[in-house]
């Protein structure tokens, strides 16, 4: 090859990595899923400190504020107003009982700490939504200030084995009216929102469209992403030949510059070369490559799918993965259960029994930790479920719970968690805590404990100016291990 064709293919070359494989394949790459999916490839900013247990975390993010009457906090001898329907269970732990829509969860609560002491001061769905996201209280002007608990693990100890630091499970729910997008990356900048597998959603506000009274809990998703789909003879060779490469990518990346993602791309594009030229990496999204008999384990339904993938991306070296799940299309507000004429869902406590509401979530917890253990993963992985806060005790004249954040229940479970114990004791009616209150910024720092990130720990914001990992909050020493 001549010198100069050589240098022009050199050239075409880099062009495809910088300006980023934006027209790759049948799908192209949108701007607006750029700044998730073109991710970090510098080394990580800390080194973890000696507390480190966790090499990887799993975030079970209900959004939308999970009962935790009628799931790991009942309260069998109050009044059914209180109590609803629904009978409580004995559980593996002596004396801990959890509602009778968790039988998985409470044949391995063993392998669980239970936190029902979790408890803070907002009633106020996006205010608590963010301070469970990031740890910070927030004021309504701050919803998209703060970055995600996330976003701070991503910058600080960077992306592992070709994957993103921070991906959400498929992080398109949006919580509304009208739809806000939570999962960002604050004043670390946009190139530290995670990378979601469901890109953008197709339907961003969830009260839009028709629900089913009754609709099947069983629900193929498609969770692989659209951005790594490209078809298999698309090499960089051929794309090389495409005499319309050059124009195509120039015009995609003046697209870029004027939506403003351009910061969130330029220098880190090596992560999303990777992503979609590693065979092992793009096969890690694809739940379908695991037998029947593990996708049944799971359940098939939405939840059941996405803490499959979860458990697939921490196989394949992920550090901290988000599974996402409350706000949906086909289900409405999971969580949020008023039972407003327009929810059309039935009575608390026979929601609950749906496969897509409490009953699923227990079937593909219980189902991942399960799998996380026999694999040989549990030690090293921190799973986290934390919903926004808790439901009111007395069930309201349309058979729902209302916000309450003043008690609500969570669970710990894996690398560095003392298992096997219940943290926190809530009153009669699981309306406020008997014992210390445990809030987001507990969670968080606990979290952050179990990376081994000091809390402390200053991470500068797009102007340089230092911040702490974590304003405030302690670790749940009681937690651990």
């Amino acid at each position: 090859m001549s010198r100069l064709r050589q240098s022009q293919s050199e050239q075409l070359r880099s062009l495809v990595c910088r300006r980023d494989l934006l027209k790759v394949g049948p799908i192209a790459l949108s701007s607006a899923v750029l700044p998730g999916f073109l991710h970090r490839s510098v080394s990580a900013n800390v080194i973890p400190s000696a507390t480190a247990k966790a090499k990887s975390v799993i975030f079970l993010w209900m959004g939308g504020g999970v009962t935790q009457l009628d799931s790991l906090d009942p309260k069998p001898t109050a009044p059914e107003q209180i109590r609803g329907t629904l009978n409580a269970i004995s559980t593996s732990l002596p004396g801990i009982q959890f509602a009778e829509v968790c039988p998985n969860l409470a044949r391995i609560a063993n392998d669980l700490c239970v936190v029902r002491s979790f408890s803070h001061d907002s009633d106020d769905h996006l205010l608590s939504q963010v301070y469970t996201l990031s740890g910070r209280k927030v004021t309504q002007a701050q919803l998209f200030t703060e970055p995600n608990i996330g976003s701070i693990v991503q910058y600080l100890l960077g992306p592992r084995n070709g994957l993103p630091g921070y991906i959400a499970v498929p992080g398109i729910t949006r919580p509304g009216p009208p739809p806000h997008n939570l999962f960002v990356g604050g004043w670390l900048g946009n190139q530290y929102a995670p990378f979601c597998v469901g890109g953008q959603p197709d339907q961003p506000d969830f009260t839009v469209g028709e629900k089913q009274d009754l609709p099947s809990p069983l629900m193929d998703e498609d969770l692989n992403p659209p951005e790594l789909r490209f078809l298999q003879e698309m090499t960089i060779g051929r794309l090389e030949r495409r005499s319309q490469l050059r124009s195509s990518l120039e015009q995609s990346l003046r697209d870029v510059e004027q939506s403003g993602a351009l910061p969130a791309m330029e220098g880190h594009f090596g992560g999303a070369m990777n992503l979609l030229t590693a065979p092992q990496v793009r096969n890690a999204f694809d739940i379908t490559l695991e037998p029947d008999a593990v996708r049944d384990e799971y359940g098939r339904t939405k939840i059941g799918g996405r803490c499959l993938l979860a458990r697939r991306l921490v196989e394949a070296g992920a550090r901290f993965v988000m599974v996402d799940y409350g706000y949906d299309p086909d289900y409405g507000n999971l969580w949020d259960i008023h039972n407003v004429p327009e929810q059309k869902f039935p009575h608390v406590s026979e929601m609950c029994k749906r496969g897509y509401s409490v009953a699923g979530i227990d079937k593909a917890f219980a189902a991942m930790i399960t799998d996380l253990k026999q694999r040989g993963l549990l030690d090293s992985t921190l799973v986290v479920y934390l919903t926004e806060f808790g439901r009111t005790p007395k069930i309201n004249s349309l058979g729902g719970r209302d916000h309450w954040g003043a008690c609500g229940s969570m669970f710990f479970a894996g690398a560095g968690i003392q298992a096997g114990q219940v943290v926190g004791v809530s009153d009669k009616h699981a309306a406020y805590p008997l014992t210390r209150p445990y809030g987001p910024a507990d969670i968080a720092a606990t979290m952050y404990h179990c990376l081994g990130i000091e809390p402390e720990t200053r991470v500068p914001d797009r102007q340089g100016r230092p911040s702490p990992a974590l304003d405030h909050g302690h670790v749940i020493t009681e937690a651990l291990a």
